[in-house]
């Protein structure tokens, strides 16, 4: 079973808003059309929801479940009694998904200083919950004593949620504190901390804003695709303009930066220019401006930050064209349907995407100023930041304890069925100035 079915795996008694009023009277880029299909406040598709995240009551055992099946049975079972929209992998295994992230960061960071967490969307808070647990029952006590962490939420109902799980454990509160606020929002942070810090993003990623741009063929430049209304006012169309948008022309850099440094010989060149004329084919790619934007502020503020997320790396069944395309679900009588065009979402459907966890880490490295994008770089840089990628099954085999999401079959869904999800792992090492 994937994550993605993980997601959907639930059956939901309202139907969302299906909203014409998502684009307004002028163009707008695709971000903004996904932002607005996603996070409007009235036809929104998180506004829109029958049900919000759900929180488990109690830990799942799997070790008294027989295998497979039984799981299988089990998870139907608790999303019909809960009725809620989806549960997150840290709330399904909790609390031993938190624990895998808590002893990562035990295991790396510097403890002579006091530790920082920040989670941007933290849902229910089992995270934040997880990590203060495994740290208070496995830290020196100085440590947990003078710990902080820092919920940035968007959604001042999780925001409460988060304040009720943390405080089942009252000592977690003097260390506990959310911050109800778009963490992409600059002014919402305030000075720069130079401390060093952790940031962990878990299933983020998948939901922030991406811009879309297209080409005739394999050698014409990139344009921006806008959306706009179409004359009878019901239906939204693509619109192609120059680049122009500075996020856009920053994200297209940074995506095509090795390309543009292999010394790519000009008989290829010419190849491929003949080949575009004899079998043009139209390109289209989706970019992450809106996770370039994320952190772009994060290491602004945070500039000693190290970073843990986690997300899918590729999505099963995709309809809609472009590279790095978006999943785009609905619900319709208890069945997913998945949409061809990202157009038809419109406050009804869940628009989320694969991570490129090659380019997550160019877009890493481009903001804290390890990836110089021009030529003028001739001064030598000292390494800013040590990164890897694992698969889930990996990250959690090496901080995680396996044998408690273990079946007596063997079978083990934490490691078995997360075959479409990473975590990227980002940490500072020296500046050179």
């Amino acid at each position: 079973m994937s994550a993605r079915t993980l997601l959907f795996l639930h059956t939901s008694k309202g139907k969302a808003l299906f909203s014409t009023h998502i684009v307004p009277d002028k163009p707008i880029l695709v971000r903004d059309f996904i932002h607005s299909a996603l996070y409007h406040p009235t036809h929104g598709y998180f506004s829109q929801r029958s049900a919000s995240v759900g929180v488990l009551h109690k830990t799942i055992s799997f070790n008294n479940l027989q295998g497979r099946k039984a799981y299988m049975k089990y998870l139907d079972n608790i999303y019909k009694q809960n009725d809620i929209a989806w549960f997150t992998p840290v709330e399904l295994f909790k609390p031993w998904y938190a624990h895998g992230i808590a002893e990562s960061i035990m295991r790396t960071a510097n403890l002579s200083v006091p530790l920082k967490i920040y989670e941007i969307g933290g849902g229910s808070g089992t995270c934040a919950k997880g990590i203060l647990d495994y740290i208070m029952l496995n830290a020196p006590t100085r440590v947990y004593n003078n710990m902080t962490y820092i919920s940035v939420e968007i959604s001042p109902s999780l925001a409460e949620i988060q304040r009720q799980t943390v405080g089942e454990v009252r000592t977690h509160l003097s260390k506990f504190r959310v911050e109800c606020r778009d963490a992409a929002d600059r002014s919402g942070w305030g000075d720069v901390d130079q401390q060093p810090c952790w940031v962990i993003m878990l299933e983020v990623l998948d939901n922030l804003p991406h811009d879309l741009i297209y080409s005739e063929n394999q050698v014409s430049p990139w344009m921006e695709v806008w959306v706009g209304k179409k004359h009878d006012r019901e239906t939204h169309s693509e619109l192609f303009k120059p680049l122009q948008d500075s996020l856009i022309t920053r994200c297209v850099e940074i995506m095509d930066w090795e390309k543009d440094h292999s010394n790519q010989s000009g008989s290829v060149s010419m190849a491929r220019s003949i080949w575009s004329k004899v079998f043009p084919k139209p390109r289209r790619c989706w970019l992450p401006t809106g996770c370039l934007r994320l952190l772009e502020v994060l290491h602004g503020v945070l500039p000693k930050m190290s970073l843990i997320a986690s997300d899918f790396s590729y999505l099963p069944d995709v309809r809609i064209p472009g590279e790095r395309a978006p999943l785009v679900s609905t619900k319709k009588n208890g069945s997913s349907l998945d949409y061809g065009s990202y157009l038809d979402a419109k406050g009804d459907a869940d628009i989320f995407f694969p991570t490129d966890f090659w380019l997550l880490e160019r877009i890493d490295h481009y903001c804290s100023g390890q990836l110089k994008m021009h030529k003028d770089n001739s001064s030598k840089q000292g390494k800013k930041r040590r990164t890897i990628t694992l698969d889930t099954s990996s990250f959690m085999e090496e901080f995680g304890l396996p044998t408690k999401t273990r079946t007596r079959d063997g079978y083990n869904p934490l490691l078995d069925d997360f075959k479409n999800t990473k975590f990227y792992l980002s940490v500072p090492t020296h500046n050179i100035k």
